[in-house]
């Protein structure tokens, strides 16, 4: 008799406020026997951490999952192969994964490469929304990100952000820590510093919040996580 396969969940688990984790996503989690979990090269499991704040995790097989920063698309793409295959291993065994991936799902996430990568083996793949981490910021901040007919932009900080911040409507430039000194300069000459906004590790220990970007803002990269709006 064949065996079951398992299912591949992707499960965004909010920005880092484990308050902000969906009964949903906490209920996929504890159903699955397997955490499939990325892991910086210094070892540390950001999105395990979130979880691990709002259910206990010590029953689970827990697999790392190492992906590389690189640029290099080879590079990449073998990161992503190996992953797949990792979890492949335990879906054939007729486990099922759960990979929680920081914010939502659908924007932004790793997940979203290894998906395909497993569906092509044959496996089911299911995604568990989560709150992104652009809402969370303007949540914090107390503003609206759109109105009556104004449309939302999401875009990466490392793109033309010449061209980014002459679209209509709100911005929300993700993924900018790194270029922050080169966003600033963009947002001072083609849009309002006195009308953006940033947060910096949004709903963890370490956030730091600039709510006028005009009187007060970074003076250099600041990390992996973080989140501008720029209001039109």
């Amino acid at each position: 008799m064949e065996m079951n396969k398992g299912i591949f969940y992707g499960v965004g688990v909010g920005p880092g406020d484990p308050e902000l984790l969906t009964i949903k996503a906490l209920r996929v989690m504890e159903a699955c026997p397997v955490l499939a979990c990325p892991q910086t090269r210094s070892g540390e499991m950001l999105a395990l951490d979130i979880v691990r704040q709002a259910m206990d995790v010590s029953g689970k097989t827990i697999l790392p999952l190492h992906f590389t920063m690189s640029r290099d698309k080879a590079v990449q793409k073998a990161a992503h192969q190996k992953a797949a295959e990792e979890v492949c291993r335990y879906l054939e065994n007729g486990q099922d994964v759960a990979m929680p991936n920081l914010g939502d799902v659908s924007i932004y996430s790793t997940y979203c490469y290894l998906m395909e990568l497993v569906q092509k083996k044959g496996f089911e793949t299911r995604m568990i929304a989560g709150v992104p981490s652009f809402c969370a910021v303007a949540a914090r901040l107390g503003i609206s990100l759109t109105e009556m007919n104004s449309p939302l932009h999401i875009a990466p900080g490392s793109l033309d952000l010449e061209e980014v911040l002459h679209w209509p409507g709100n911005k929300i430039l993700m993924k900018s820590g790194s270029q922050m000194p080169g966003v600033l300069r963009a947002i001072d000459t083609h849009a309002s510093l006195s009308k953006s906004a940033m947060i910096q590790n949004c709903g963890l220990p370490e956030e730091r919040v600039f709510s006028n970007l005009a009187e007060s803002a970074p003076s250099e990269s600041t990390g992996y996580f973080a989140t501008v709006i720029v209001k039109e």
